[in-house]
């Protein structure tokens, strides 16, 4: 039996609106950055006197760090079974990456110019860096999108119709009716990961190639490729390459690393959001 009127008003999805304006922000953007190429010729370089090997060091402590603190924990308290051993692997994680954080914080305040400032931390800037990376977050959005629905058609001719992108594993872990677990991971995924990966990806690692190479974008392509394949599934990466680009181009153009902290923290509050909205199989 078709749909009435009122039927199909009920089922329409407002998410619609969201990447209809997010298409139209990414086209004025284009026509105004004559297709990009305009977009970064006045972006400010961020003075510094880091050794190449220097923006690697807190990676090295982050994935160091992890694996001797899961190893700690498990010493500790045995091997947890269920929604505990989860919380005490994902405790390990976020404590390593907030100390990987804080190194890169050392390595900006002893290497760059006008130290925490020239890095992007700048206080007076966070208002505006909230609003324009939300801005920034909706011209992203469609393509990111748009990226899904590419790798999940490929994946479909190459593996069969069966094929779907598995979600994150912290989107599964969401599903755990453990409330400390819950609130665990939305922490992780809202503050922690976006404050520690915004400051070694973009701050760090941008930073460092685009003052060898005085090439902005080409910065940015080469982070947004290690940010994307430093996550384990590789069905992700195409549409992480893509959010990478907006967070880098967010850098770039603003010099303020609060900006695509934002973006990468509502990005993930949101996918966060409408995974639990979304309602359950019949």
């Amino acid at each position: 039996m078709p749909e009435g009127p009122e039927q199909s008003a009920n089922s329409f999805d407002p998410t619609i609106l969201i990447f209809v304006a997010g298409v139209a922000v990414f086209a004025l953007w284009l026509i105004r950055t004559s297709l990009g190429r305009t977009a970064l010729v006045d972006s400010p370089p961020r003075r510094n006197r880091m050794a190449p090997y220097l923006p690697f060091v807190p990676f090295f402590i982050w994935l160091v760090g992890v694996a001797i603190l899961q190893d700690v924990a498990q010493r500790v308290t045995g091997t947890a079974a269920g929604w505990r051993g989860l919380f005490l692997d994902n405790l390990a994680f976020s404590v390593a990456e907030l100390t990987a954080a804080a190194a890169a914080i050392l390595i900006a305040r002893t290497t760059f110019a006008r130290g925490l400032r020239g890095f992007g931390l700048r206080v007076k800037t966070i208002p505006r860096d909230l609003k324009l990376g939300a801005l920034y977050l909706l011209a992203v959005w469609p393509l990111v999108l748009a990226m899904i629905t590419v790798t999940t058609e490929i994946g479909k001719r190459l593996f069969g119709e069966q094929f779907a992108i598995p979600p994150h594993p912290g989107l599964e872990i969401m599903e755990s009716g453990a409330l400390p677990l819950r609130i665990l991971i939305v922490v992780l995924a809202v503050a922690v990961a976006p404050l520690a990966e915004e400051m070694l990806f973009r701050g760090l690692v941008q930073t460092a190639f685009r003052s060898y190479t005085n090439r902005p974008w080409l910065a940015i392509i080469f982070t947004s490729l290690l940010f994307a394949t430093f996550h384990t599934n590789g069905t992700h990466w195409p549409a992480l390459f893509v959010l990478g680009v907006g967070l880098g181009y967010a850098y770039e153009k603003s010099g303020s690393l609060f900006r695509p902290i934002f973006m990468h923290a509502l990005f993930n509050g949101i996918t966060i959001a409408l995974t639990l909205l979304e309602p359950l199989p019949a």
